[in-house]
């Protein structure tokens, strides 16, 4: 799994790249104008972006590299490298994606309004995706993520 950079603040528990790079939005501006970014996307208000250069050395070594992206991400990725393989990520349902994102508790009920609206145009470009899975467990969809990339 890939470790992207981003401009949000941690969340409690969450460890400087482990979880994210977290960086500040000059950071990001310098990491986005050198083009060290496979991808970036703005997303609830924050820049989110994948280090290429570790995503290549990945790649060049044999190792497959699972990017946790958006849909704007996506895009660029496919552009970029269209040998990639698109894998959507679905709710089991509209309500429990409203369930999740209500109950996680760490987010103003208007980042969770933006959520859900960026929500609604990414269920839309499903199509788009090589595949689609549904995120009904965290282990399951795992798995599945696991044999698609043919490492279990």
């Amino acid at each position: 799994l890939s470790v992207s950079a981003t401009t949000r603040k941690p969340r409690p528990g969450e460890k400087h790249g482990v979880h994210y790079f977290f960086v500040s939005d000059e950071e990001m501006d310098k990491l986005i104008a050198n083009g060290e970014l496979l991808e970036w996307a703005e997303f609830a208000g924050n820049r989110y972006g994948t280090p290429r250069a570790a995503v290549l050395e990945h790649l060049e070594s044999g190792v497959p590299v699972l990017l946790e992206i958006d849909l704007q991400g996506a895009r660029q990725v496919r552009e970029t490298m269209p040998e990639g393989r698109l894998v959507f990520l679905a709710p089991p349902s509209w309500e429990e994606l409203v369930r999740r994102l209500t109950g996680r508790g760490t987010e103003a009920p208007e980042v969770i309004e933006r959520r859900l609206d960026a929500a609604k145009v990414e269920l839309a470009a499903e199509p788009e995706f090589d595949e689609t899975l549904v995120n009904t467990s965290v282990e399951d969809v795992a798995r599945e993520l696991l044999a698609l990339m043919d490492v279990v």
